[in-house]
């Protein structure tokens, strides 16, 4: 059977990262498994009408691979494809990419201490395994009575259908998300009516955007410092402004929102739909939004805002509460993704055979958002509690890749067979975390998001500013871990404490 030491799940921003920094430390004897036709993950895979990101273009790119192409300050999708396409060409990942490869189990063999893992495509082993597959990476279909009834096409947001035509059709919606905002605008120009199935309105701020004019890409392609000297006021303008009012001060908040309702009133005259798009929780309680269409699109002719609970599904509408059947032709779900239920935590198994679904009951935890207990070897990027709530996920992801660069270089270094971190370790630091993360305005702002799991914690993002990710993951620390070495006559296993480690 096939053996690499480090098997990297997914080939997204993080997979990508992790893998060109494999390179640049001279490490050859790995993989990158990557179910889909090409790399990108959820920017290859959301590809719905309006498509762009919500975090400004110079940040939302690796600090390693800076683009003086992009043609706005938010970049739309096909842009950020291409550029992931290219970073993954040029920096010479392409050859270790497995495409059309998707995990279908891991499983740490505690007789051999390495992970096994079962793809589409066959079997291998790995001393290391890295989940790269990030948090937006499995759609989520809502529990509609009826939904598999329906007549027409229907299609989850991050599938998009483009060989539908819709124009003049009936459109259903079902959520008013980040996804949702940015296709009903552009739905609404060719469907001869769109109904928006709206559960809680969200706080949508204007949009910055502009195109980025030709003298300035050629002075950050002459100029390259001038381009990561934006990068950092970007960064810090973010951090800034939004992380204090989000973690330590929600009060803060209160100006954001009042901008907000000026915003509201500007596009939506008509009292009984301004008062359905009014939020009535704390701003940032549940994802903020960005878009200078969405009011516009709703206030349109064609375009119905019901808040009315779906009560089913029929095959050419939906039923709501107040016993009105909506006639659909086609229905989109703007539902998001599993972000506390990833699929992947079905499919790996640390030791004794436990699943990570069953170590987590619907809770995930980790250190660090990279390790916990039971799970040697293995490591996250972008795992529980490292979601961006104010700045680019880019910017952890590069913290998080350099903590799995370093602890490869430490077992290399200190001939270590594993690594599983410590038991009073990773208690210690979810406590904490929860402990912090009740001040913020995710906690108590007054909403559900999908930033909470299934028991009310939000296991999603970081409490504090995230240079503090970046800090705490800028090196390994053997300390906090269990490990065991390898002796080099044999290469038996044998258990050394940490301490010892450390102490070298």
């Amino acid at each position: 059977m096939e053996h690499v030491r480090v098997a990297i799940a997914g080939a997204g921003f993080a997979g990508i990262a992790m893998a060109v920094k494999l390179l640049e430390a001279g490490e050859r004897d790995f993989v990158v498994l990557e179910r889909g036709d090409d790399v990108g993950g959820t920017w290859r895979d959301n590809t719905y009408p309006g498509c762009a990101c919500d975090v400004p273009s110079h940040l939302y790119s690796f600090s390693f691979a800076p683009n003086p192409d992009w043609s706005r300050t938010y970049s739309p999708q096909p842009e950020i494809q291409d550029y992931l396409r290219r970073t993954a060409r040029d920096f010479g990942v392409l050859p270790f990419v497995r495409l059309g490869t998707e995990v279908v189990e891991a499983s740490y063999d505690e007789t051999t201490n390495r992970w096994h893992i079962v793809t589409s495509q066959g079997e291998l082993t790995a001393d290391v395994f890295v989940v790269a597959t990030g948090p937006l990476s499995e759609p989520s279909v809502p529990d509609v009575p009826g939904l598999e009834t329906f007549a027409g096409a229907v299609w989850h947001s991050a599938r998009w259908d483009h060989g539908h035509d819709i124009t003049g059709e009936r459109i259903g919606v079902i959520g008013t998300g980040a996804s949702a905002i940015q296709f009903v605008p552009e739905v609404a120009k060719t469907a001869s009516q769109v109904t928006v199935f709206q559960r809680t309105p969200p706080w949508v701020m204007s949009r910055p955007d502009r195109r980025i004019s030709r003298a300035e890409k050629l002075l950050y392609r002459r100029v390259p410092a001038l381009q990561k000297l934006v990068r950092w006021f970007v960064y810090w303008r973010q951090e800034l402004l939004l992380m204090p009012g989000l973690v330590y001060f929600p009060a803060m908040l209160k100006l954001g929102e009042k901008v907000a309702r000026r915003t509201i009133d500007r596009h939506i005259t008509d009292p009984a739909l301004r008062a359905k798009v009014t939020p009535t929780y704390r701003l940032g309680c549940k994802r903020a939004l960005i878009s200078n269409d969405w009011y516009p699109a709703l206030a349109r002719d064609n375009v119905d805002v019901v808040t009315d609970r779906i009560v089913e599904v029929r095959p050419h509408g939906v039923v709501t509460a107040d016993g009105v059947e909506h006639g659909i032709d086609t229905l989109v779900l703007g539902t998001g993704f599993k972000v506390t239920d990833m699929a992947i935590a079905d499919r790996v198994r640390g030791r004794g055979g436990v699943s990570l679904a069953e170590v987590w009951d619907n809770s995930p935890r980790t250190y660090l958002g990279s390790t916990l207990p039971g799970f040697p070897n293995l490591f996250f990027l972008v795992g529980p509690n490292t979601g961006p709530g104010h700045t680019s996920v880019v910017f952890y992801v590069e913290g998080q890749v350099r903590y799995v660069v370093d602890a490869l270089a430490t077992m290399r270094r200190d001939r270590l067979a594993t690594v599983d971190v410590r038991r009073d370790v990773f208690e210690r630091f979810n406590d904490r975390l929860q402990q912090r993360m009740q001040r913020t305005v995710w906690v108590t702002g007054g909403c559900g998001s999908w930033y909470l799991d299934a028991k009310g914690r939000n296991t999603t993002l970081w409490p504090g500013p995230s240079f503090e990710v970046v800090l705490r993951t800028r090196r390994f620390d053997v300390e906090d871990y269990d490990v065991t070495i390898e002796r080099p006559a044999g290469h038996e296993i044998v258990e050394r404490p940490a301490a010892v480690t450390a102490a070298g």
